[in-house]
């Protein structure tokens, strides 16, 4: 379907009249109940959410969190609790009528070894564990917010529905699924990854490539040349980091793996190295593909190899024309600012959110709580203002769905 907040732009408030709008639920009695069993509750939010955490679940092997969260979500009194075809855990918070379909989505997976094994420990005001940013704090908003709804005996006028996907670090499996398998049905989608202050409104694009070197090889005391396939990669990695990479449009560009032979005493037949560019320009990321292609066709000659290219991923730069003014991502600034927030509204979207675009739907990201040190053994999270973000994504709940 074509989404009704662009296809009616004309009819989209200004921020200032969604910010009373908030401000009005913000006043109910039931928020206020909704609220106050958020702050009744912070030991027990840290609790879980630390529990969550310390369930590993490398990207592709989420089953044993996801069933945790299965076993949580079969307490709450929902409609509708289920596995789709991907893996992804789904929860059914009905309406009463008469409201959009919302989802709300946060990541299951990632993107540590599945040998890891995580104790979160807290001090100074923070929590420290792998994962315990991204995605878990997400997870366990959702998880809070859905208790918290229930307590104040909230009923929202449209669906809310809470997806726990798979796969999100790596291939977007769980995403691309459900909005194919769905995206005729929802009005608006919420991926909840990262952030707390702001959001972001359009996808940038993602490829990853994981490009080789392939020579002769040989022994370490065969004549040379021929070389190792390890020293025209050397000289394409650093031609490559040499690279003008623009900062407007938001761009980026990674070369985080490498590989060779298998024993020391061996030159490489096939030497690689993996890329990860990114951009919110589509037209960028195409110039610096064939930058490098220059790059490597170049060093394979001048070592007298060859090269080859895997496609490990693409995902192009996501956006819907006239989206920054429409009416979700105008409601979501008044939630944000209601809040307290002075939000930061940007158009580099890196997670689920895009998948959502790409198919024509209504999508932001935003989050639950500050962060630090995401995908490295040594992330943590701020503890306090996390159920500050509890709330407002809460807030962001009724404020979509709408309530009676």
């Amino acid at each position: 379907m074509l989404i009704n907040t662009i296809a009616t732009r004309a009819q989209v408030k200004p921020v200032a009249e969604y910010i009373d709008q908030v401000q009005a639920l913000v006043n109910r009695a039931d928020l206020k109940t909704a609220n106050d069993y958020i702050d009744r509750n912070h030991e027990s939010v840290l609790r879980e959410w630390i529990a969550i955490t310390e369930i590993n679940a490398p990207s592709g092997q989420e089953q044993p969190r996801a069933k945790y969260i299965e076993g949580l979500l079969r307490k709450y009194h929902l409609d509708n609790i289920h596995y789709d075809s991907a893996g992804n855990l789904i929860a059914v918070r009905k309406g009463t009528g008469g409201g959009p379909v919302i989802v709300f989505d946060a990541h299951l997976d990632t993107v540590f070894q599945p040998s890891l094994q995580i104790k979160a420990t807290v001090r100074d005001g923070k929590v420290y564990a792998p994962g315990i940013g991204d995605d878990t704090r997400n997870v366990e908003a959702l998880l809070a917010t859905i208790r918290a709804l229930n307590e104040a005996k909230i009923k929202t006028k449209g669906d809310l529905v809470f997806v726990f996907t798979v796969e999100e670090e790596t291939t977007f499996k769980g995403v691309k699924t459900y909005v194919d398998q769905n995206k005729g049905k929802i009005e608006q989608y919420i991926a909840l990854d990262g952030g707390y202050e702001g959001f972001t409104y359009a996808g940038i694009g993602i490829n990853w490539y994981r490009h080789h070197f392939i020579g002769p090889g040989g022994h370490t005391r065969s004549r040379t040349p021929p070389y190792s396939a390890t020293l025209p990669l050397a000289r394409a990695i650093e031609r490559i980091y040499q690279l003008a990479v623009p900062t407007n449009p938001s761009s980026n560009l990674n070369i985080g793996m490498l590989g060779g032979s298998d024993v020391v005493n061996a030159k490489a037949s096939d030497a690689w190295f993996s890329v990860d560019l990114r951009s919110t320009s589509n037209e960028v990321i195409a110039d610096l593909e064939k930058q490098i292609k220059t790059i490597l066709d170049e060093e394979a000659a001048r070592a007298g190899m060859t090269v080859k290219t895997d496609v490990i991923s693409t995902s192009p730069a996501a956006s819907i024309p006239g989206h920054r003014d429409s009416y979700l991502v105008r409601m979501a600034e008044a939630v944000h600012r209601v809040m307290g927030f002075d939000p930061p509204i940007t158009n580099a979207g890196s997670n689920n959110s895009s998948a959502a675009l790409l198919a024509g739907i209504s999508s932001i990201s935003a989050g639950s709580g500050p962060c630090d040190g995401s995908h490295s053994l040594a992330e943590n999270c701020e503890i306090e203002p996390f159920y500050k973000g509890i709330k407002k994504v809460l807030l962001l709940e009724v404020a979509l769905a709408g309530v009676e």
